[in-house]
């Protein structure tokens, strides 16, 4: 019987309608529990660890990324997948930073949640939590090898990887998307797993990173831009990273203030990275003319990251304590999946 760890840390999946004040209140994993006696119909020998009391995801914070990660590596040995229950608002990124964070991950860590409480007649949750378990603890034919040894997401019927998720509808179910990368595996009538799309098992052990760096900021470009709105955003003290929301394939504002100023931020030892507004498609410094002075100033390609895993991922490459060169190249290295280079012109 597989053995699965569930980690409870709040959000709507684990919200209930009070009455009284007529409004959504958290509850603990035991009315959770209640609400879906399916659990028990499933074959799986599952434990539970509950934040108390439990977490807005609009109240995460890297803290608890580092608390989850250690979560996992305390218990790595004892159980064969992990569920998180996490609310939706910030699951992509709570599943970026534990993908950079657990390396040589060989088993499952899905993340999920819902968009209506379990309490509700019409909740998504149980479908998604029943499935992510199932997830947790598949096996390929013959062996003990996971069938998804990554950090992924579950909502709605599909299976993301966590660090090419965004969220995308705040009313729809089917509220994820990945536009850059294919859905690794889609649950109907049986769970389709599409291998080629998955990351292989690792060789190595587990690996797991507690240092971020979290005194970043980010640049998000509109025509009309001031100098003065860019320079307050850039004048943070110590600033150690910058990520740069540009506009379609990496182009910028090239007027000479705007570039001096990025320039500048580098000059004093930040780490730059380019990533497009769009949430399809990638950064290619150098097509245009407009993104060739970037290249020049030693701006940093995001390639194809999203907003979400190019935060997450700064962070994690500034914890390591790397030179300036070094954490670059790791910036446009992938290293969970999550990016797909695009040569430089």
């Amino acid at each position: 019987m597989s053995k699965i760890l569930i980690i409870y840390t709040g959000g709507t999946v684990g919200m209930i309608y009070d009455d009284k004040t007529k409004a959504l209140r958290p509850i603990g994993f035991n009315e959770i529990r209640n609400n879906l006696p399916e659990l028990y119909r499933m074959g799986i020998d599952f434990y539970v660890y509950a934040f108390n009391p439990p977490i807005d995801s609009s109240d995460m914070q890297p803290e608890i990324w580092i608390e989850l990660a250690s979560i996992i590596e305390d218990r790595y040995d004892r159980y064969d997948g992990f569920v998180i229950l996490h609310g939706s608002d910030t699951m992509s990124f709570t599943a970026s930073a534990l993908s950079f964070m657990l390396e040589n991950l060989s088993k499952p860590v899905i993340l999920t949640g819902s968009q209506l409480p379990i309490g509700k007649i019409r909740t998504d949750a149980k479908e998604n939590i029943i499935t992510a378990m199932e997830i947790a603890c598949s096996r390929h034919n013959g062996s003990q090898a996971s069938m998804v040894p990554e950090v992924c997401i579950y909502f709605d019927f599909s299976l993301f990887r966590g660090n090419r998720s965004k969220k995308y509808n705040a009313e729809k179910f089917e509220a994820f998307y990945t536009m850059n990368y294919p859905p690794l595996a889609e649950a109907g009538i049986d769970i389709k797993y599409k291998n080629q799309f998955i990351l292989p098992t690792p060789a190595a052990p587990l690996k797991v990173h507690k240092e971020l760096e979290t005194n970043i900021t980010v640049l998000k470009l509109f025509p009309g831009i001031t100098r003065r709105a860019v320079e307050a955003t850039l004048s943070v003290p110590g600033l150690k990273g910058v990520i740069m929301e540009t506009f379609g394939s990496g182009n910028t504002n090239t007027q000479p203030w705007f570039i001096e100023s990025i320039k500048k931020v580098i000059d004093n030892g930040a780490l730059v990275v380019d990533i497009t507004q769009c949430d399809g498609g990638s950064v290619e410094l150098g097509k245009y003319e407009t993104s060739q002075h970037l290249v020049e100033i030693g701006v940093v390609s995001g390639h194809d990251m999203t907003f979400e895993a190019a935060v997450t991922k700064l962070m994690f490459v500034l914890g390591q304590g790397l030179s300036i060169a070094d954490s670059k190249k790791m910036i446009e290295t992938s290293l969970r999946g999550e990016l797909t280079p695009i040569e430089v012109y």
